[in-house]
């Protein structure tokens, strides 16, 4: 699949998910005495959405876009929690039957989230991966649609609208920096961009700790990269074999960042400091930026701030890390 193929169904997206997904703001991002010169940045708040990241375009585009006899079956997913909160907030939303397969790596705060959204949870593995590869053969089994978190074409076309968002709400825009898992938002993104808005430089961020699709473009084949907890779960987990998405970003990426965990701490910290409520792989976009600020001083750049549904574990890396001075605020 190439970027040109993306781009009808990006406009498709845009015409049927806002009875349900919200256009987010973009707001001026405010320097910090370390930056050099005069950076005009942005913060896309995708933490805003109604199920607390950009998660639900994808799933809502993807529920939206089934016959009525696959609506009627019922859909799987597998997630680390945000894509399956997604996806269960567009099922209850257009009354289709939806269960989620999670790893133990997500936490009880995610799963009571996705409970309370009527959907059902499967736990299974010690990993992402393994929660799809169980969830794809229990679709298979029950012929029931199975939504991919990111190795789908709807849910890509579904992340793309907020490329769209930000051809209206920043027509100058020069560069973006993207958190990036398993590339369906860089895909979405970054597709339009390539073909409509060719001189705006996309940047993926990854965390040091779990860059798995970051290493598979660096070998040019999808591989088992080796991983470390991060902060930033969302973005945690490996890439499905054959995924869609591995020429999506191969095609549309001009440039890479990775962070360590404690760059993302300060990102987060800086976030909080602004009232927003962000959970580890907003702090990887963020911190990436931090990290390369003085390179696009004076031009135009958005940094997506990708979800707002931090674990409890997560807060409490965050907390500890504050300074007893100036103690973090909670999330908004």
């Amino acid at each position: 699949m190439r970027a040109m193929d993306v781009v009808p169904l990006i406009e498709e997206a845009s015409k049927r998910v806002y009875s349900l997904v919200q256009e987010t703001p973009l707001v001026p991002l405010p320097p910090r005495a370390t930056e050099a010169g005069s950076p005009i940045a942005f913060a896309k708040l995708e933490q805003l959405q109604r199920s607390g990241s950009f998660k639900l375009r994808g799933a809502t585009n993807k529920l939206m876009s089934l016959d009525e006899a696959a609506a009627s079956a019922g859909v799987i997913t597998s997630s680390t929690g945000n894509h399956g909160l997604g996806v269960a907030t567009a099922a209850q939303f257009l009354g289709i039957d939806a269960e989620v397969f999670l790893s133990a790596q997500v936490s009880p705060a995610k799963r009571d989230k996705i409970k309370e959204k009527s959907a059902r949870i499967c736990l299974v593995g010690d990993d992402p991966l393994a929660a799809e590869l169980a969830a794809r053969a229990a679709a298979r089994d029950t012929q029931r649609t199975y939504v991919s978190p990111y190795n789908d074409p709807y849910v890509i076309a579904g992340q793309g609208t907020i490329a769209l968002e930000l051809e209206r709400q920043l027509p100058d825009l020069e560069a973006i920096f993207i958190a990036t898992g398993g590339g369906g938002l860089m895909s979405g993104i970054g597709a339009w961009l390539h073909e409509r808005h060719p001189q705006v430089e996309v940047i993926g961020c990854w965390p040091k700790n779990s860059a798995v699709l970051y290493e598979c473009l660096k070998a040019g084949r999808i591989v088992d990269a080796p991983e470390r907890p991060t902060l930033s779960e969302s973005t945690a987990g490996g890439v499905e074999s054959g995924s869609i998405t591995f020429e999506l970003v191969r095609e549309v990426m001009h440039h890479a960042v990775l962070v360590s965990e404690e760059e993302i701490l300060e990102a987060m910290r800086f976030g909080e400091a602004q009232g927003w409520s962000m959970e580890g792989a907003g702090g990887v976009a963020l911190a990436a930026y931090f990290k390369e600020a003085a390179r696009y001083a004076r031009r135009k750049v958005v940094v997506l701030i990708c979800g707002g549904n931090p674990s409890p574990m997560v807060l409490e890396r965050l907390r500890a890390s504050a300074p007893a001075s100036s103690p973090a605020q909670g999330p908004r």
